[in-house]
């Protein structure tokens, strides 16, 4: 499914979809034959089935039309799908109500046939028929807006293993190495190693990995940059939660590292004077935020592109996983820039 392209009625004939259709039809039904009694009292049985099994027919006859003109929907927008879908449903009950109509006419035998007799009830039919829509759409709405976030999940990982580690970062780490190589043989080794690990960790599939795991390999991520750095790199950390803690907290893999070489990439390196980047993380009752403070100037950071590609990647990766709950945000200041990131997690 494409995002451009989809629509309403994907699928709509799987049968956990109608399912919750049909339940939630059902209690729908209930509610009209308890609005029409006015009280539980005067409510009577044979009528909730009457609305049970008129709502129902409705609703798996619009299913099966839906599912059986899928190519046909898929021509449209979502927003013209609807109004099609709509007044399909509202002839489905038009023509369920005369058809009832026609059957109680012919078994009881009232005299002659009129149109009186064909379209008695259609607007009060109707009128449920518009509540029936509202309700059937809506869900169909939300249901689409579930697919749409688990099409934006499958994108964010396709992104996400295009980006994963700037080729400059790579070409850089390997120079560092070459000039080390007869300076300093154990420094090279440790870089080496370090970087294995880095890429070992980016071929992997993105799943969700502790926060401790994720923190682990931002260190040996940074400590690659200190070395072809210097002195230019000082990072800060500010851990405000227990190895437990950090233990048990989520995070897809390659979140933080991405945006400390964002700010590397964006920050630092832009400066010849050294820098400091810092790094808090807090968790509270299951509530992780991470913030980080990076030094930039307004001058460099437009020249450089690509900052807000890493951004809105980390981001859709995150509501992937962690939903509404995730807050993330940025401000630029005189000389800082600091991202802010905040998203609840559940306990496996």
């Amino acid at each position: 499914m494409n995002a451009s392209g989809s629509y309403f009625f994907t699928k709509i004939g799987q049968w956990q979809h109608l399912l919750e259709l049909i339940v939630a039809s059902n209690v729908l039904a209930m509610v009209l034959a308890l609005a029409e009694a006015q009280s539980w009292q005067a409510l009577e049985s044979i009528r909730v089935l009457q609305y049970m099994f008129f709502i129902n027919w409705v609703i798996l006859s619009f299913s099966a039309l839906v599912d059986y003109f899928q190519e046909f929907f898929a021509k449209f927008s979502q927003k013209l799908a609807l109004i099609l879908g709509f007044i399909l449903l509202q002839l489905i009950v038009l023509f369920t109500t005369c058809a009832v109509n026609i059957i109680q006419y012919w078994s009881l035998d009232r005299g002659p046939f009129s149109d009186a007799i064909l379209f008695h009830g259609t607007s009060l039919n109707l009128g449920y028929g518009v509540l029936l829509g509202a309700f059937c759409l809506r869900y169909l709405y939300m249901r689409e807006r579930w697919l749409n976030q688990q099409y934006s999940e499958l994108n964010a990982r396709i992104q996400a293993m295009q980006a994963r580690i700037h080729p400059h970062f790579l070409f850089n780490s390997l120079n560092s190495v070459v000039s080390l190589i007869a300076i300093d043989p154990d420094k090279a080794e440790n870089m080496l190693i370090n970087l294995s690990r880095l890429f070992r960790a980016s071929f992997q599939e993105l799943k969700l990995v502790s926060l401790a795991e994720e923190i682990d390999l931002c260190q040996q991520y940074l400590s690659i940059e200190k070395m072809r750095l210097g002195e230019r790199l000082t990072v800060e950390w500010n851990i405000q939660a227990t190895p437990i803690e950090l233990k048990r907290a989520t995070i897809p893999l390659l979140t933080l590292q991405p945006l400390l070489e964002n700010s590397i990439f964006h920050g630092v390196e832009t400066f010849l004077r050294p820098s400091t980047i810092t790094v808090l993380v807090e968790i509270l009752q299951n509530q992780v935020s991470i913030v980080i403070t990076n030094p930039y100037s307004h001058d460099t950071i437009k020249s450089k592109k690509g900052n807000g590609i890493a951004i809105e990647n980390v981001k859709q990766r995150l509501q992937a996983y962690y939903g509404r709950t995730v807050k993330f945000q940025v401000y630029g200041g005189q000389s800082f820039y600091t991202t802010v990131v905040n998203y609840h997690y559940r306990v496996k």
